[in-house]
């Protein structure tokens, strides 16, 4: 078994970049991070970075360990947090992220039957998808929300879906003469607002016009902010295609207005997880509240 305080000089000098920012970081000496190093090679038998003008470089052996190491830390320091919850009669902590449409379709209806068994702590935090599954593998999240279905996941990551979600054209007031249903050649040459960012809704978009061969728009403002695509699309002439989920606020009180696609095209929601990790008393809750609401979203 590794010696935890080893692992803990090792992630700190990964995180530094260098033998001194670890001895500064732990505020202790360098000689003393040289050595903790050299016991934890010995230990495992391999090198596990090489010195550079630049700092180190990780080998093989190093980037799989960084991220064991990185994941021990977050563990101990979640269970002292833990501990200290626990005294005040607060279950968890749980730290989810996810990307913002699939966070805002699936947390807020999680929240009234996990308050159902009493109080507890939980962080959520907007990260891009592709940043996600290393959160996962660091510690740093328990769950992950996201659009599935798209990309194969790795070994160590498990998917599932809960939720399909019809996307929809977004409008504001300016396109109230348009019917309760069109399709993309019929509004492709509008005014958009897209997606900048290379993830998994911005590939579905492309996928939306590329599978009915309609032209990518032309007149496009791009934008990665769900507020900003929303507020742009209220106060302009500019549409968007949004899962209908996202917007329900929205629609709800009549300042945006979702109108159907005849391409009828829906997108999957739900959460990533380590496989190898069992899940805390407050994720499996999580996890069984928003699997309970497993449904379409419908025009209804």
């Amino acid at each position: 078994m590794l010696d935890p305080r080893l692992l803990r000089t090792y992630a700190a000098v990964c995180r530094e970049g260098s033998i001194s920012g670890a001895a500064r970081r732990l505020n202790i000496s360098q000689p003393s991070v040289s050595v903790a190093i050299a016991q934890l090679e010995r230990r495992l038998g391999t090198s596990l970075f090489e010195r550079s003008r630049q700092g180190i470089v990780l080998t093989a052996a190093g980037r799989a360990l960084r991220g064991r190491a990185e994941a021990m830390e977050t563990l101990l320091a979640d269970a002292a947090e833990e501990v200290t919850l626990a005294t005040k009669g607060v279950l968890g902590p749980l730290r989810i992220a996810g990307t913002p449409g699939a966070l805002v379709s699936l947390v807020p209806q999680a929240i009234g039957p996990m308050e159902e068994h009493g109080r507890f702590a939980l962080q959520i935090l907007e990260r891009p998808d592709a940043e996600l599954n290393d959160l996962l593998r660091t510690g740093e999240i328990e769950i992950a929300v996201a659009t599935t279905g798209i990309d194969r996941q790795p070994a160590d990551i498990e998917e599932r879906s809960v939720v399909r979600d019809p996307f929809a054209l977004i409008v504001g007031r300016a396109h109230d003469a348009l019917g309760p249903a069109v399709s993309l050649a019929e509004v492709a040459e509008f005014g958009w607002v897209l997606p900048e960012a290379y993830g998994a809704f911005h590939r579905q978009i492309e996928a939306l016009f590329l599978g009915t061969g309609v032209p990518f728009p032309t007149d496009v403002i791009r934008c990665d902010s769900l507020l900003t695509t929303k507020a742009i699309v209220r106060r302009t002439a500019r549409v968007c295609v949004l899962p209908r989920g996202v917007v329900s606020a929205e629609l709800s009180i009549g300042v945006l207005r979702a109108v159907r696609l005849s391409e009828n095209v829906t997108r999957a929601i739900g959460v990533r997880t380590l496989r190898d990790r069992p899940l805390s008393v407050l994720a499996d809750r999580f996890v069984q509240a928003i699997s309970s609401r497993r449904m379409e979203v419908s025009f209804s």
